[in-house]
């Protein structure tokens, strides 16, 4: 494990971003509207978010920034810090969730890992019982086959789906199955993917609500791409989609990862 105080290496730094950096006012396509973005930042303030990322397989330094940019596109006010440790491989432990209270300051908890080798399942609950506790969490992409190894369920529980594997990379048609839903607000009906993999869904577990599917080429079988989960006390927003930095200058997919992040921590409704 490294240390926390690695700072050069894990890229632990709290950023401030606010709505007036673009003061353009300009906001991201599939967001559902100003308003929208002023109730989310009127209520209770600006959102304290917290993103664990690295490990294997992809530009995670970009991926964060891109995610931190299209927050403050959309208006949303919020206080960053991003973990970015346990290095390229598929196994590792973040010294960051050694402290038992690693999630009590935070309003939404952006999981971007991939360790897939990682087994503790001491290690695993301690992340996930802060969850369950009602710590809110968006899941993106690889965090799906994070702990992928592991013989315990918890973490796929709090995922909401269980995933092993993946197809190909391709644009894939997305099809929204719960329009109605607040996150899938103005979401364009006919929106292809970025380049990118789809990841095969096993199991939906029970209190899992899909939102959004796409088609395997490979089968035709359709798996859900975009989903809320609900555990214990905790909203929890996922998505398969996200390997690709092309997937992180998608609009469309950055505009509903910021809604999901709005909804889970309650300020979307």
């Amino acid at each position: 494990m490294t240390s926390l105080s690695t700072l050069s290496r894990r890229f632990a730094a709290t950023f401030l971003l606010a709505s007036a950096v673009f003061a353009c006012g300009t906001f991201v396509p599939g967001f559902a509207s100003a308003e929208d973005a002023s109730d989310a930042k009127s209520n209770n303030g600006s959102l304290n978010v917290l993103i664990i990322t690295s490990g294997c397989c992809h530009d995670y330094d970009f991926q964060a920034k891109a995610i931190q940019m299209a927050a403050t596109k959309a208006g949303v006010e919020a206080k960053w810090t991003v973990v970015n440790d346990g290095g390229k491989g598929t196994q590792a432990e973040i010294d960051f969730y050694g402290d038992e209270d690693w999630a009590k300051p935070f309003d939404v908890v952006i999981h971007n890992e991939c360790f897939a080798a990682t087994t503790n399942p001491d290690y695993i609950r301690q992340i996930t019982k802060a969850h369950h506790a009602g710590v809110p969490a968006v899941v993106i992409h690889c965090a799906m086959h994070t702990y992928r190894d592991a013989e315990i369920d918890d973490w796929r529980e709090f995922l909401g789906v269980t995933s092993r594997r993946h197809d190909h990379q391709s644009h894939y048609p997305i099809k929204v199955v719960a329009e109605d839903h607040p996150v899938m607000r103005e979401y364009p009906a006919a929106h292809v993917s970025a380049m990118d993999e789809l990841y095969i869904i096993e199991k939906i577990w029970p209190n899992t609500t899909v939102l959004a599917t796409s088609k395997s080429e490979r089968d035709g079988k359709s798996h859900p791409v975009i989903w809320t989960n609900q555990y214990g006390d905790a909203r929890v927003y996922g998505t398969t989609y996200g390997h690709s930095n092309e997937t992180f200058q998608d609009e469309v997919f950055l505009a509903n990862l910021v809604r999901g992040m709005l909804w889970a921590a309650g300020r979307v409704e």
